[in-house]
């Protein structure tokens, strides 16, 4: 392989003028990235006084901040593991100290009297990181390609989210993959505003540390307050980030904003291309970005892969999800099943899961088997076509895939997410998800007749049923990368999927 980024990035003081940027409402924090470097040194000095060094794991339970990259990149100085826990979701108590057998926990949740010595205020890592070093000659760390730098945990659609140790080579083998295809360079300024916990989220730091360009970290809830001020070059989100900011777009063009104007006017006026991933894009949303001049990638991954597919300049197919990046391979096996095969794996199995779990998703030789059902086309270009566990099998023997219709139905405009179901022997049962401030019965119903007049026979929806409230992560019917949660949604609604009176009845 080629240089190692981690071991880069470690070892050396960034040279470049980069910086790295936390801001959110009413804040701002501005450092060269060499300053961020010196303070990260700094916290790596603090964490070795309390004892923490190769083989520990350091656990971060927190919201984005500029102390949660110091921590990480400190870590990684130190060769300590990271264990990144998405707020809402765990607790810093003992139970998480001892389940994943974490030697400290930094949090900005308030810590009660009685918590466990392990836990830390993150806050403290700002004194940490303005004290000078003393302690000699630094010694950086050297990671080997399969040392496990990080503990990435599923986004946890059932049940306990599933952890998973992350190897530095499949780090620096996404990394220069990625930079093969965008060429991030100085003068660059990539956004991102999904949790730190998301190693993901913490490629493009160690890209900026790397290639000399800017890093801005942001929250969900500030990005689009301060996106424009930014004037990112790229941005990366989820599709329902995108599908948002379409419509703030679309009511800019509603007030006789020009099309073009009014993208800039939420994205700023630099922006280069847009990044999405994690879930579906609805192909309309990348279209009108296309059209607005500013070109959305759609790629493909999963926590266990590492990013395998991207569309990106030059290479673009509408509908697909991109070829395989460098490095990595895509079998579509007997049963449809989208199976991927990396030269530098994110590991072969689980560290924390069900019995059977590993076994189900790695199989022998380090391929990965996702569960997606795809397809790949004459040029190696990947349509993803739902999931092999989202297969509904009608009274006929009939199987359907439900993704392409959902979608169908979301991309009308009409309902914010659609989820059907087979409350057999009825037939096909649609729960809707309401935008924010209401539902549109005429319009769902029109929506409905429409979806029903361009699938097949079979494919017909016979009915809807709409949400009393958006699904949202809060809620718990949405992952924190804003996928449906189909298990938990079912159960929420349960009585109205099976009762035949109930919801928007097809013509």
């Amino acid at each position: 392989m080629t240089e190692s980024i981690i071991n880069r990035i470690v070892a050396a003081r960034p040279a470049h003028e980069g910086t790295i940027t936390v801001t959110g409402l009413g804040h701002r924090i501005t450092w060269p990235l060499a300053e961020f470097h010196d303070r990260a040194r700094a916290v790596a000095a603090a964490l070795r006084r309390r004892g923490i060094g190769g083989g520990d794991r350091v656990g971060i339970l927190s919201a984005n901040r500029m102390e949660w990259a110091l921590l990480d990149v400190a870590c990684l100085m130190v060769k300590a593991q990271t264990a990144g826990f998405e707020p809402g979701k765990f607790s810093p108590d003992a139970d998480l100290i001892q389940g994943y057998d974490l030697d400290l926990l930094y949090t900005d949740v308030q810590l009660p009297d009685d918590a466990p010595p392990q836990a830390v205020p993150i806050a403290t890592v700002t004194g940490d990181s303005q004290e000078a070093d003393n302690s000699g000659e630094f010694e950086p760390a050297v990671w080997g390609a399969t040392d496990c730098t990080t503990v990435k945990f599923t986004s946890g659609s059932t049940g306990v989210p599933k952890g998973l140790e992350a190897t530095a080579g499949s780090i620096d083998s996404s990394l220069h993959a990625v930079q093969s295809l965008f060429d991030h360079q100085p003068g660059d300024n990539i956004l991102t505003f999904l949790p730190l916990s998301l190693l993901q989220q913490r490629y493009w730091l160690y890209s900026a540390l790397y290639w000399g360009h800017d890093i801005t970290i942001t929250t969900y809830q500030s990005v689009f307050a301060v996106m424009s001020a930014i004037r990112p070059t790229v941005v990366m989100g989820v599709p329902a980030f995108f599908d948002t900011a379409k419509r703030h777009i679309e009511d800019l063009i509603a007030d006789g904003v020009e099309t073009g104007k009014a993208a800039q006017e939420l994205f700023g006026d630099r922006v280069r291309y847009l990044w999405t991933g994690s879930a579906p894009a609805d192909q309309a949303t990348l279209r009108f970005y296309t059209e607005a001049g500013l070109p959305l990638y759609e790629g493909y991954g999963l926590n266990e892969t590492c990013i395998t597919t991207k569309n990106h300049p030059g290479a673009h197919r509408e509908g697909s999800v991109g070829r395989p990046l460098p490095g990595k391979q895509i079998v579509i096996d007997d049963e449809g099943v989208v199976c991927v095969r990396s030269d530098h794996p994110v590991n072969t199995a689980y560290t924390y899961a069900a019995p059977g779990d590993s076994e189900r998703m790695f199989t022998p030789g380090g391929v990965v088997r996702t569960g997606d059902l795809g397809r790949l086309d004459e040029d190696g270009f990947l349509y993803i076509l739902g999931r092999a566990d989202d297969v509904i099998v009608l009274d006929n023997a009939k199987k359907i895939i439900v993704r392409p219709i959902e979608t169908r139905f979301r991309d009308t405009g009409a309902v914010a997410e659609c989820v059907l179901y087979h409350p057999s022997p009825a037939g096909l049962v649609a729960v809707v998800s309401p935008h924010p401030g209401g539902s549109d019965t005429a319009a769902i119903a029109e929506a409905l007749h429409a979806v029903n007049a361009a699938g097949e026979a079979d494919e017909r929806i016979c009915r809807v049923v709409v949400a009393a409230e958006p699904f949202t992560i809060d809620n718990g019917l949405l992952t924190s990368q804003f996928k449906p949660i189909r298990i938990r949604i079912a159960e929420r609604h349960r009585d109205l999927i099976d009762d035949p009176k109930v919801g928007i009845h097809a013509r």
